[in-house]
């Protein structure tokens, strides 16, 4: 029997449209909408690409959107400044620097200068430190795992109790979903495993998961003969594998890969997440949710915690 397929881009759909509804509800009766300020530095088409995105979620949502396409020679200093002017600019709720940034511009710096109040990527390490605590210290959740954790979560997978195995110890990946399948609630109260490139039997580890997340950035890296029947698949990984002539548009484009087998995957596991158009169309949905988050915080509407 095959696995039932999460599909994200489903998901995202669900959200976005209740994001859309309450976002309008808030502006007829506070006269204010989400601000989110989204930066970008250089021209890298993958930045480019991934900024577009988000750029336009946010406009077709209803939020206040604030494009800041910079030049790869602007310098620290005035990229500091101008995340500055947005922490001190009270129509916006939520600023975003996309990464990776120039080798000259220290990118811990720029992440540190964000005011974790309007850090809506959840990667400052105030933000970081009240994931850990938990409870009604968390005030925004990194966007993938937060979309990770959504996606168990729809889909009925029971977590309390559960077996978790985390393959990845990533900072924006694999140590926050950790955190976030742990804690008490709904979602959460999971026994959690991570393991890694250091961890002795990593299959051994990995055939003992209820839920499986795979984020190692390594294409076809788990295998059928690693998985658990029944068990839920939630695979992160987004490998370029080679290239190929679209039908649909004529224009070369990449083929795509996840971290496990999933061909083979799908007919042993019960839920399984496919590449493309699983995690992924997710991260760039919690993102707006955070900036609707951060806003009702202001608004005195929600509490930490309350997500």
């Amino acid at each position: 029997m095959s696995a039932e397929v999460l599909n994200g881009r489903e998901i995202r759909e669900e959200i976005l449209k209740d994001i859309e509804d309450e976002t309008a509800r808030i502006a007829q009766e506070h006269g204010r909408v989400p601000g989110l300020v989204t930066v970008l530095v250089g021209n890298k088409p993958a930045s480019r690409s991934y900024i577009t995105n988000k750029v336009n979620t946010a406009k077709r949502v209803g939020f206040k959107e604030v494009q800041e396409s910079l030049p790869e020679t602007i310098s620290e200093q005035e990229l500091l400044s101008l995340i500055d002017r947005y922490n001190k600019d009270e129509s916006i709720d939520g600023i975003l620097v996309q990464l990776p940034l120039p080798e000259h511009i220290d990118e811990t710096k720029v992440i540190y200068a964000l005011d974790p109040d309007k850090d809506v990527d959840g990667f400052h390490p105030v933000n970081i430190g009240r994931l850990v605590l938990g409870g009604d210290q968390v005030k925004f959740t990194p966007c993938t795992p937060a979309g990770i954790q959504e996606m168990i979560k729809r889909a009925g997978v029971p977590t309390s109790g559960a077996e978790v195995v985390v393959v990845g110890r990533s900072n924006i990946v694999g140590k926050p979903i950790a955190t976030l399948m742990m804690q008490k609630g709904e979602g959460g109260n999971a026994t959690v495993t991570t393991v890694h490139t250091g961890t002795k039997d990593l299959a051994g580890h990995c055939r003992r998961a209820d839920i499986l997340i795979v984020a190692a950035g390594k294409p076809g890296l788990v295998q059928p003969e690693w998985i658990k029947p029944g068990a839920c698949v939630i695979d992160v990984g987004v490998n370029r594998v080679g290239e190929k002539i679209s039908k649909k548009t004529g224009k070369t484009v990449a083929i795509l890969r996840g971290d496990i087998d999933y061909d083979a995957i799908s007919e042993i596991a019960g839920f399984i997440t496919p590449v493309p158009g699983g995690v992924g169309p997710m991260t760039i949905t919690m993102l707006m949710r955070n900036t609707l988050n951060s806003l009702k915080y202001r608004l005195g509407l929600i509490r930490p915690g309350q997500q």
